[in-house]
């Protein structure tokens, strides 16, 4: 059984979109929910789904082992999703190749430290982009520089908003990454 740890932020959309997805599955399940906000919505997906969840303080996640301890015990790859802290080394290192991430954009465009959520659809449409999309990548050391593994596009409308450039992204990011995610583990794709 592969056991996915997901790391979050927020209001936890991606990863709902996941334990949905992976509920009855045979041979993936999701068994941890690291979050750095206690009061994140995630943590009440990950509540009403019985999966264990970790509130990480920002001196334990980068100045000990303890997060990564967990990890080995209850996990066996990472889904990063909408979690804004660049991961320290010592998990970048144990989970090498086995850690991924979804962008709002289609990197190496628009990535890196600060680039997430409007600010990434902002700089889209302020550079009058004809696409934007998603891109799923594995994690490494540097943000959203690991190999990308998958992309989708969808047309920037010459009347898009961030928020109506947004709603098209998400959609991409619910329709892909739990199954580019489950295709990756099952080795259907490297």
């Amino acid at each position: 059984m592969h056991r996915i740890a997901i790391f979050a932020s927020g209001e936890g959309t991606n990863a709902r979109n996941f334990v949905e997805h992976f509920k009855n599955h045979k041979d993936i399940g999701i068994s941890l929910i690291v979050c750095n906000r206690k009061e994140a919505g995630v943590v009440g997906i990950a509540q009403q789904a019985n999966i264990d969840t970790i509130i990480v303080d920002r001196d334990s996640f980068y100045n000990s082992d303890t997060v990564l301890d967990e990890l080995k015990q209850k996990a066996d790859f990472i889904v990063l999703a909408g979690f804004l802290w660049m991961i320290p080394d010592n998990i970048c290192k144990a989970f090498a190749g086995r850690m991924v991430n979804i962008h709002p954009a289609l990197l190496p465009d628009y990535g890196g430290k600060g680039m997430y959520g409007a600010k990434v659809h902002e700089a889209v449409i302020a550079n009058k982009e004809k696409e934007s999309g998603i891109t799923i990548h594995y994690v490494n050391d540097k943000y959203d520089e690991g190999k990308i593994i998958f992309q989708a596009k969808c047309p920037v409308e010459a009347n898009d908003t961030p928020e109506t450039l947004a709603k098209k992204v998400h959609e991409l990011e619910y329709k892909f990454y739990p199954e580019i995610v489950e295709k990756l583990l099952l080795g259907n794709i490297s």
